[in-house]
């Protein structure tokens, strides 16, 4: 297990990006997965560099990084002390829309979920924790 604390700004994405890429690049995970969780990392970062706290308030992101090598899993852990919000609340869009006619909002989270093998949200110690996981 491995863990970053990054400033919950969306100028650190490209921190957080590498810092992501280059532990799993450790595994030697191929492109495809390493893009995956690039993807959601991406997502999920900026919306809590965007929405999880208020404008002048400096927030901080915790990016957890654990692989299973047994059960041939990898778990992303983000924890942010921010305005308490779990995005697995949001109704999933109605992908069979024309993307003009869809709502603003709820896209990115379904790209996480469908990507994931299992995404869970919890809140504890006034911490928002969202955990993602993938087998390999």
């Amino acid at each position: 297990m491995i863990e970053r604390e990054f400033n919950a700004k969306v100028d650190e994405l490209p921190n957080v990006i590498s810092f992501v890429e280059s532990e799993l690049e450790k595994y030697e995970f191929s492109l495809k997965i390493i893009s995956q969780f690039n993807l959601v990392v991406e997502e999920l970062f900026v919306n809590i560099a965007s929405y999880a706290y208020k404008e002048n308030e400096n927030g901080k992101c915790k990016i957890i990084i654990e692989y299973d090598k047994e059960k041939q899993e990898v778990k992303i852990s983000f924890e942010d002390n921010g305005i308490k919000f779990n995005p697995l609340e949001k109704e999933d869009p109605d992908t069979n829309t024309e993307i003009q006619d869809m709502q603003i909002g709820g896209l990115g989270i379904y790209i996480v979920k469908e990507s994931m093998d299992n995404v869970e949200y919890k809140y504890e110690n006034n911490k928002n924790i969202l955990i993602l996981s993938k087998n390999i």
